[in-house]
């Protein structure tokens, strides 16, 4: 039976050609980056290089990317980082009630430690609004982490405003930008964004690497503690091959950027024609328009979300009926509760 795979949102196939780079790290160049012999040293060449190729796409200096496991630990270690090294300034963050758990569950565990938390709501499309933003800020505001691209619904949010909003008001803003990057060009420098979180497996790289941006001058506290790497802020010997992946996934991601998104939202388009068409009963769920060009997010009435996605997968289709990071849970999507679903 053929498989037909739509959840590149929660997961991509690693490349091909990505998985020919990083080969050669597993058993042939296999030093330790840290080691001054040879197979050392042409590997911490080799997570270099790879680090140039992040800072080249985002616009950003190469010593400002830090190599971590994922999207996940790149977002608790910006906003816990960046909370803790300046809680003498003030103890205030501003998120979005749409985000996504690593970011939500970290503001939460920082709202036991002390710190004030404020969530935005969002419309109907999953927007943030600006003046909300705005009125949330006040003099112990620290930190504002808002998404750059939700990944249930799709939606964009206005990050070059939030950006301008935050350095007019002398806050740092993070953005999770996991769901974004492969899929939008991102200037952290035009956008005026401090901190930047990205996953290597949601742009066809492999799976359990990532990396963070973070502008240079900002103080924050390192996550993992133990040696020395990624400049004494994330102990731990480097993912090599992973590292390796992530640089050329992301070069690859932007080589032709345009022509594929074309082709990706005239294939997304026709499918949510069809299903409008043939289908009733469903509702289009987040903007139409100002949405990332290979997500749809689809209601269907009269049927639990679970039994679907067990008949599509007898089918050999594969679909997700919300963030892959929260499949354990039976409660409903927060971010449809966000958006006041009503079928």
């Amino acid at each position: 039976m053929k498989t037909v795979y739509l959840d590149n949102s929660a997961t991509t196939r690693t490349d091909e050609e990505v998985v020919k780079t990083m080969l050669p790290y597993f058993s042939e160049s296999y030093g330790n980056p840290s080691s001054i012999y040879k197979l050392g040293r042409e590997n911490r060449k080799a997570v270099e290089d790879a680090r140039d190729k992040v800072a080249k796409v985002l616009n950003c200096e190469t010593n400002e990317i830090y190599f971590t496991a994922g999207g996940s630990e790149s977002d608790n270690t910006a906003i816990r980082g960046i909370a803790h090294s300046y809680q003498n300034k003030g103890n205030h963050i501003i998120t979005s009630k749409i985000e996504h758990p690593a970011v939500l569950e970290t503001c939460k565990q920082l709202e036991k430690e002390g710190f004030e938390v404020t969530y935005l709501e969002v419309d109907k499309n999953g927007i943030i609004k600006l003046e909300e933003l705005e009125k949330a800020i006040k003099s112990t505001t620290i930190l504002i982490t808002i998404m750059f691209a939700n990944n249930e619904i799709g939606t964009i949010e206005p990050i070059k405003k939030i950006g301008e909003i935050a350095k007019k008001n002398n806050v740092f803003f993070h953005t999770d930008a996991v769901q974004a990057i492969g899929s939008i060009k991102i200037d952290v420098k035009k956008l005026n964004i401090d901190s930047l979180s990205l996953s290597a497996h949601k742009f066809y790289g492999p799976k359990g690497i990532g990396a963070l941006y973070v502008r240079k001058g900002i103080k924050f506290d390192k996550f993992i503690k133990g040696g020395h790497q990624e400049r004494n802020k994330r102990a731990g010997t480097e993912n090599v091959s992973g590292i390796v992946g992530l640089g050329k996934a992301i070069e690859l991601a932007y080589q032709d950027l345009e022509e594929h998104n074309g082709k990706i939202k005239e294939l997304r388009d026709y499918y949510v024609e069809q299903v409008e068409e043939k289908i009733p009963y469903i509702k289009i769920n987040g903007d139409k328009e100002n949405r990332l060009p290979g997500n749809s997010n689809i209601s269907f009435r009269f049927i639990e979300g679970e039994g679907l996605l067990l008949n599509l997968d007898l089918k050999g289709i594969c679909a997700s009926s919300g963030s892959a990071c929260t499949s354990g849970s039976l409660d409903p999507s927060h971010v449809l509760l966000a958006i006041r679903f009503t079928t």
